[in-house]
């Protein structure tokens, strides 16, 4: 659980599916970041691919990355 990366969204573009302020979880997908995407777990439940723009990478302490993977 504490090699999972979490990101902070600061752009959405509209997306229905982003919360600009709100932390995801990133899947890894080496193919996506070599062109600059990342594959986030957004409001669907689901994964998909946006733009590395959209997001900062944070360190969560492993409490609220227990907290994160309990829902």
């Amino acid at each position: 659980m504490t090699n999972q990366k979490y990101v902070l969204c600061i752009d959405n573009k509209d997306s229905a599916d982003l919360e600009k302020r709100k932390i995801y979880q990133v899947i890894q997908d080496k193919d996506a970041e070599k062109d600059n995407y990342l594959r986030v777990i957004d409001e669907s439940g689901e994964d998909y691919l946006y733009p590395q723009s959209y997001f900062v990478f944070v360190q969560l302490p492993i409490e609220a990355q227990k907290a994160l993977a309990a829902t």
